[in-house]
């Protein structure tokens, strides 16, 4: 199971939303890069990075501390937030992001998630937010009808990277990780499965570590990880147990 810490940038700063609302947020560094160095000195295998204001915006922001993190770490990092065309794909990549994560972007052009596969084959991750297994898009401010289920099964056949599951209700709560849904996404597709949401503990690790034999291959960690609540080290040997 790999453990991917999570680094949220806000106006050039490292921050943790609770359920992605911005209204709620915890800054936790003024310096991305620094957090980024720190992570990879503890062991982590790769980041995991949201551009929050591109999420939002609709355009990705943070090109400055996003092109900072790239210069000081060696490991990959995947990047999501605000990439809604092609040319923000090749550009985000082009900065040095080992994966583009699209969200919005895919959810309402699928053609396009077509267009970036075929682009970047292994490089772009479809990122799916969901709130009682129902997809949002927009920075998490509108819920579709979609289901995520749905979505990850058509997007089986695409040369992804992983498909990313976040469950909002669980982001930034420490309650846990939803198991069940994260088993109906890994189960309805072919794609790798990385969790997001709710990881608090070691115990919730092991949970995830039960779902490998339908796919989940990943977990995202943040606030746990920022607060003290569950240290690197230990997640990452949780992981590996």
């Amino acid at each position: 199971m790999e453990i991917i810490p999570a680094i949220d940038l806000r106006g050039g700063k490292v921050v943790r939303l609770v359920q992605g609302d911005p209204a709620r947020e915890t800054r936790y560094g003024d310096d991305p890069a620094a957090v980024a160095a720190e992570w990879e000195r503890c062991g982590a295998p790769r980041l995991h990075v949201v551009d929050l204001d591109g999420a939002l915006g609709g355009t990705p922001a943070n090109q400055e501390a996003l092109a900072a993190i790239f210069r000081t770490i060696q490991i990959p990092a995947e990047v999501g937030g605000g990439i809604r065309s092609l040319a923000a794909v090749r550009a985000v990549l082009d900065l040095g992001a080992a994966v583009a994560v699209l969200g919005t972007a895919a959810i309402r052009d699928p053609r396009l998630l077509e267009a970036a596969c075929a682009a970047f084959p292994g490089r772009i991750a479809l990122g799916l937010d969901a709130r009682g297994g129902l997809l949002s898009v927009a920075g998490w401010t509108e819920t579709t009808a979609l289901r995520a289920t749905d979505l990850a099964r058509k997007a089986s056949d695409l040369p992804l990277a992983a498909i990313i599951y976040t469950d909002i209700q669980r982001d930034g709560m420490l309650a846990g990780p939803n198991l069940a849904e994260l088993h109906a996404v890994a189960a309805a597709t072919r794609i790798p499965v990385i969790a997001s949401g709710g990881v608090s503990s070691v115990e919730d690790i092991h949970a995830l570590k039960a779902l490998a034999s339908v796919g989940v291959t990943g977990v995202i960690v943040g606030k746990a990880l920022y607060d003290g609540r569950l240290g690197l080290e230990a997640a990452l040997a949780a992981g590996r147990a």
